[in-house]
């Protein structure tokens, strides 16, 4: 039996694991604001709207920069140094279609300067801050503009005039090489945690789940990486086939990870439709 074979036989009989395991935050760290997908219930004229950005999320808390999971970001000490005392929420940055540039760069541990000179900081919050969000958002972009530092970017937000115009920004921006918009609610305080006071508006929905076991493949997969049979927060299991690289199937993202995948739409049972591998989410 071919070595890769056996391995991923092997692990379906690991594939038990506590539900929140891959989704467990260390108890410090605290919860970040969190966004909701665009619906029908959403008024976009009450909302603030910016590019949603394809990067990895940085939170800072006016001394520690930190990924979403509450990990440290092992960024240069001239990064940090750069930062203000007021805590920020953003999105680390290389550029539209660069995601896996910057996951693997804020993953290194003895990254070059020359990498973290070209990453920006693109700013979008100010935890913990008093006022609405479009007050905030003028003092957070006053806050980037006294720096005189290009890497601290304040994410440019302006209202939407209806659904139609809130349209073509999305496909404006996905044409350019945008990921999508982000919503944030003018009126709301600073919150954490997940509801309507931010939502993400993209041409496709995509969600996160555990690796929890490795299906063989067949025919042209032989010995291969078949299928990822992934559980999301709430329990269901479902296989994810498609999406993946040869260098995926090759050597598979691990039981346990979490991935991110694309999905059209929900199954009567609540299942995702014509779900596809993203990325793995390395539990940032």
């Amino acid at each position: 039996m071919h070595p890769l074979r056996r391995h991923l036989l092997l692990t379906l009989a690991a594939s038990a694991l506590p539900s929140n395991r891959a989704f467990a935050r260390p108890a410090t760290a605290p919860e970040p604001l969190l966004a909701n997908v665009f619906g029908a219930h959403i008024d976009p004229t009450a909302y603030l709207v910016s590019e949603k950005y394809d990067g990895v999320r940085g939170l800072w808390d006016g001394q520690t920069l930190r990924f979403r999971s509450g990990r440290t970001v092992p960024a240069p000490r001239w990064f940090t140094e750069r930062l203000p005392h007021q805590p920020l929420d953003g999105e680390l940055w290389l550029g539209r279609r660069r995601f896996d540039e910057v996951s693997g760069l804020v993953r290194a541990q003895t990254a070059g300067d020359a990498a973290w000179r070209e990453l920006r900081y693109m700013v979008f919050e100010l935890p913990g801050a008093e006022g609405t969000f479009a007050e905030r958002a003028e003092r957070l972009a006053a806050l980037a503009q006294s720096t005189g530092w290009s890497q601290l970017v304040a994410a440019p937000q302006s209202p939407i005039a209806d659904r139609e115009a809130l349209q073509r920004r999305l496909a404006q921006t996905v044409a350019q090489g945008g990921e999508g918009l982000m919503l944030h609610l003018a009126s709301a305080p600073s919150i954490s945690g997940r509801s309507d006071g931010l939502v993400k508006l993209k041409p496709h929905r995509d969600a996160e789940a555990t690796v929890v076991a490795h299906h063989p493949g067949r025919g042209k997969y032989e010995g291969l990486l078949g299928a990822l049979e992934v559980r999301t927060p709430e329990g269901r299991r479902f296989l994810v086939g498609t999406g993946l690289s040869d260098a995926q199937r090759r050597v598979p993202p691990a039981i346990g990870s979490v991935v991110t995948y694309r999905y059209r739409d929900l199954t009567n049972t609540g299942l995702p439709r014509f779900a596809s591998f993203m990325r793995l989410h390395e539990a940032h």
